[in-house]
């Protein structure tokens, strides 16, 4: 791929910036941070009246790289990529778009790969337990940082839709806009279940060392390999993984039985390797505990439209029909409380055979729903007084 077919349809080269606060920074769990830093990039100009912002959320292993390269000999894009740039649904001809990696993660924001300044060394299992409200309260320190005062919308998908819904609870004067897709308002006990597996997979690993692994210059392998291989398929649907490998074979001949390996197996088995070697375990319990806390109607006697009766957003939910990790229902659970509670809402639910992973992907019907709500907001914004 050449530089011009890079930049032509995309936001180009992009350079990750560093938000660093450096006062004390209290978190839900009682402890408290002693500063922290967030990485971040933006995508097009934010105007004159400050207005325009989008801030973007992403999804359990994503990270602040939405969208265009860091490098001109970058294989691959941004992980949003398709959705975000100049005429996209996410347009930033329209919108200054900021897209965080999360407190916690491991792409350089401060979490478990990071050191801690009080002892010197690298945080590891001793990094403390983050929220879905945590995010929001260092995102808002990040805006502020920015001379952003109200986000025109906060867009975000799975675990990225659970935050731009705390933050339209937390920060009602500062949403105009949230945008939910493959979300829910907590997960089930089927979805926490997954995660354990997922976090015993790793934690079982030999070389997870009791999470201090790279202390001892190892690393679970395995573990990972083998909470990814769950996970994805947990993101995928029956009939997109029957039309993507059916019964094909790797190698090997069924007849004789030896040495058989399907398509499916291989293809999991890469997912998992690659994985492993580009995200940290630490991080991954990390985040999958976040995911299995998250409950903003725990906070308003487990009322769902109590909670939602402190936005002031107009909010657009997007589900789609063969993804059963999140599934449609959990967002009409989230539609029907706003509705209650008198909010403004609309919603969608795509015909879809990628499951979970819709969201990632260039659906039309999806992002033209996505990219007609951009649309009204950007147009409501040009009309504002």
């Amino acid at each position: 791929m050449t530089d011009g077919q890079k930049t032509s349809n995309s936001v180009g080269i992009v350079t990750p910036q560093v938000f660093s606060h450096e006062a004390d920074f209290p978190l839900q769990c009682g402890r408290t941070l002693p500063g922290f830093e967030l990485v971040y990039e933006t995508y097009g100009e934010l105007n004159s009246e400050r207005s325009n912002a989008l801030l973007i959320c992403h999804a359990l292993s994503g990270n602040h790289h939405a969208a265009g390269y860091h490098a001109a000999d970058d294989r691959k894009p941004g992980w949003w990529d398709a959705c975000v740039g100049p005429g996209k649904p996410i347009d930033s001809n329209r919108f200054f778009i900021v897209s965080v990696n999360n407190l916690g993660g491991c792409h350089g924001s401060t979490g478990p790969v990071t050191i801690n300044p009080r002892t010197g060394e690298l945080w590891g299992p001793e990094f403390p337990p983050v929220t879905v409200k945590d995010w929001v309260a260092s995102q808002v320190l990040l805006a502020d940082h920015l001379g952003i005062d109200c986000f025109a919308a906060i867009v975000g998908g799975s675990l990225g839709g659970m935050q731009a819904l705390q933050w339209a609870i937390d920060q009602p004067q500062r949403v105009r806009s949230a945008v939910l897709i493959a979300s829910a308002a907590r997960l089930s006990a089927q979805n926490i279940a997954f995660n354990e597996i997922a976090r015993q997979a790793i934690t079982s690993d030999p070389n997870f060392a009791g999470g201090r692994y790279r202390q001892q210059h190892r690393n679970p392998n395995l573990g990972l390999m083998l909470a990814r291989m769950v996970g994805h398929i947990t993101y995928l649907s029956d009939d997109g993984m029957r039309q993507k490998f059916g019964r094909e074979l790797k190698s090997g001949d069924l007849s004789l039985g030896q040495d058989v390996e399907f398509q499916v197996e291989s293809y999991l088995q890469y997912q998992g390797r690659s994985f492993s070697q580009r995200f940290d375990a630490n991080t991954y319990l990390l985040m999958t505990r976040a995911l299995d806390y998250f409950d903003p109607a725990s906070e308003y006697g487990d009322s769902l439209v109590d909670a939602v009766a402190r936005t002031s957003a107009r909010f657009c939910l997007i589900s789609f029909t063969t993804d059963w990790r999140f599934s449609a229902t959990r967002s009409k659970e989230i539609v029907d409380a706003l509705i209650a509670a008198r909010r403004n809402v609309c919603s969608a639910v795509i015909d879809s055979e990628h499951g979970h992973d819709s969201f990632l992907l260039p659906i039309p019907r999806y992002f033209d729903v996505l990219g007609g709500f951009l649309n009204r907001v950007h147009q409501d914004l040009n009309n504002a007084p």
